[in-house]
């Protein structure tokens, strides 16, 4: 085999007169970013196509704003979004794959061919505790809005902020800590918030220096922070905490969920039904498949981590295609903004073996565009989008 055989993950590449027909299943970061960078990458030698139910993209992470009376998290019509990419839109959903026939069966029993295709069709969020509530993207204003106004108005004095052990991106939690404590302050109400974590150190992926400024700013806010917890929600306001046999009562209970994979029919899932794929962006011993986002067994679920994966995958396809685009193994660098009720701050670390390194933490963004999801190619595009509005109005 042939080294540029090689580096295109054992594929022969496709005449360079016929594009590649590549199907991308999914409507979030991971799919569009994967279509962007498709198109900035091998124009010529690619037709996109994206299934996806939605008709909508929701920027997601401001949603922690919105039980705070902040306006609700951007909306941008998602067709608007393939046609910067060239990709045609499928109103529809992945069902299962053949991928010996290289067939992605649809929802409504559509049978679509593929010369390549990309999952990124997310994971499943499922509640952890019975007796809390559990954050949701989709709906947190309408979850977390009473209990707002509960804390504004004195009725709840007490809240716990709850990792569970099976943690999915835990910096919502710290971001709606500091929001309630700080709106709690704002109305000179006493509020006692504990946040109980499995982390060693507050948000430990971002490495020691970023982890030791949250947790000076956590200490500044009056939040207690219990780390290394492992914590059950045994009943209504009632929480144990191993190791050290530990009970806490508290008013009202917030709890980030786990996160389960898609499970896929025809293709192999690792544990909880994630995707696993090799650091190419590739599923193994299912041909020319490819995998991003939350959807792929990897333990950091986050919007700017997907697209990431996202343009990992998009090199592999590009040079599957043979649009001359070598090949880049996946080399994770963890950029997050945290929304504290004041001043925003901006961390940024390299992740190796599950923990951070390089760590960095700042009030000034060390990205651009500087939103809660650095991407390289979605970023751009919706801040087009932002400014395109902005002069129509």
């Amino acid at each position: 085999m042939s080294p540029e055989h090689a580096d295109r993950g054992g594929e022969s590449p496709p005449a360079a007169a016929k594009p590649l027909p590549v199907l991308i299943a999914g409507g979030g970061v991971a799919a569009l970013e994967l279509a962007l960078a498709l198109h900035d990458l091998a124009p010529e030698h690619t037709e996109l196509t994206v299934i996806a139910p939605n008709q909508e993209f929701v920027y997601r992470p401001y949603s922690v704003r919105e039980p705070f009376a902040y306006a609700p998290a951007a909306r941008y019509p998602l067709d608007r979004i393939l046609r910067e990419a060239k990709a045609a839109h499928v109103l529809d959903e992945l069902a299962w794959v053949e991928p010996d026939a290289r067939l992605v069966h649809t929802a409504s029993g559509e049978q679509l061919p593929y010369g390549a295709l990309g999952i990124a069709v997310g994971a499943n969020a499922r509640p952890r505790f019975t007796h809390a509530i559990t954050i949701d993207d989709a709906r947190l204003d309408e979850l977390m809005h009473g209990l707002i106004q509960d804390v504004e108005e004195g009725a709840v004095r007490s809240l716990a902020f709850v990792i569970p052990a099976r943690m999915a991106w835990p910096l919502p939690i710290y971001e709606l800590a500091l929001m309630t404590a700080a709106r709690a302050f704002e109305m000179n109400v006493a509020a006692e918030i504990t946040i109980l974590t499995p982390e060693d150190t507050p948000l430990a992926i971002f490495g020691g220096k970023a982890s030791d400024a949250v947790r000076a700013l956590l200490k500044e806010a009056g939040i207690q922070t219990i780390t290394s917890a492992y914590a059950e929600v045994v009943g209504s306001g009632e929480i144990t905490v191993d190791p050290g046999d530990r009970r806490l009562v508290v008013d009202r209970i917030v709890a980030l969920p786990e996160l389960y994979g898609p499970a896929v029919r025809g293709i192999p899932s690792a544990k909880h039904g994630f995707v696993r794929v090799d650091r190419f962006g590739q599923v193994p011993d299912s041909g020319p498949v490819f995998a991003a986002g939350d959807a792929v067994d990897f333990p950091v679920k986050h919007g700017g981590i997907s697209a990431q994966q996202a343009d990992v995958a998009a090199r592999s396809i590009a040079a599957l295609a043979g649009a001359g685009v070598p090949r880049e193994p996946f080399a994770p660098v963890l950029r997050g903004m945290l929304l504290t009720g004041s001043r925003r701050r901006y961390l940024s670390a390299r992740i190796t073996g599950g923990h951070g390194f390089a760590s960095e933490i700042g009030d000034a963004p060390m990205w651009s565009p500087p939103g809660k999801i650095a991407a390289r190619y979605l970023g751009p595009c919706l801040a087009g989008l932002d400014a395109t509005t902005m002069a129509s109005t």
